[in-house]
């Protein structure tokens, strides 16, 4: 009959106890191994024969197995959890960025927008000049002055039609940026709605008659 120490029988239960609080994860079957494997420790302990010994020892060994494959898929999937959290917090950083320079960009929008309206305002200006010049075409000086003010009008259309063209793309890449951030908000939303799917009891019963 085999025997063992008090003290040695002592630190057995305490690593027992440790690996039994290590894969008490999901449920799936784990209460029944930790008491299977208890059982088979206390009929391995109290075996009257070498036999009965081995075989028990045997059994022990393929529950601890069994308990250390469970302890192992848990802490995968612990792992899996905790990187596509700290993925969904560098693409929630990233949305906070793109939200900050899309801010920035409709600021400068405004910009150029008021300066349109100075520009278009001064081309206002500069026709009714225009208008009160050719009221005297017959001086030189005058024709002088219509030419330059055409090359200027023709100068600040191009700056219009160039800041026109700027903020046309701006509004646009906005909206790409508003439609990007949508989609990711609903891929963020639908992943926890499967994550609270999976943690289910009856996902949980679905898994373990899988098995």
């Amino acid at each position: 009959m085999l025997t063992w120490p008090g003290a040695a029988m002592s630190a057995t239960d305490d690593e027992v106890i440790r690996k039994r609080l290590l894969i008490d994860g999901d449920g799936a079957g784990d209460d029944r191994r930790i008491n299977l494997l208890l059982k088979s420790f206390i009929k391995w302990c109290n075996s009257g024969s070498q036999e009965e010994g081995y075989s028990q020892h045997q059994r022990m060994l393929g529950t601890l197995g069994q308990c250390e494959f469970s302890m192992g898929k848990t802490l995968l999937v612990y792992d899996m959890n905790l990187r596509e959290m700290l993925n969904y917090e560098k693409i929630s950083k990233d949305i906070e960025s793109n939200i900050s320079a899309a801010h920035d960009k409709i600021s400068e929008c405004k910009k150029q927008i008021l300066q349109a309206k100075r520009i278009r305002k001064n081309r206002q200006e500069y026709d009714a000049l225009a208008k009160v010049i050719q009221q005297h075409p017959d001086r030189h000086e005058t024709l002088q002055q219509l030419e330059a003010l055409g090359k200027e009008l023709e100068h600040l259309s191009h700056i219009k039609e160039s800041v026109e063209d700027k903020l046309e793309l701006r509004r646009k890449q906005f909206h790409v940026l508003l439609s990007t951030i949508h989609e990711l908000q609903q891929t963020l939303e639908s992943d926890e709605k499967l994550s609270e799917g999976e943690d289910s009891p009856d996902t949980r019963m679905e898994i373990q008659n899988g098995h």
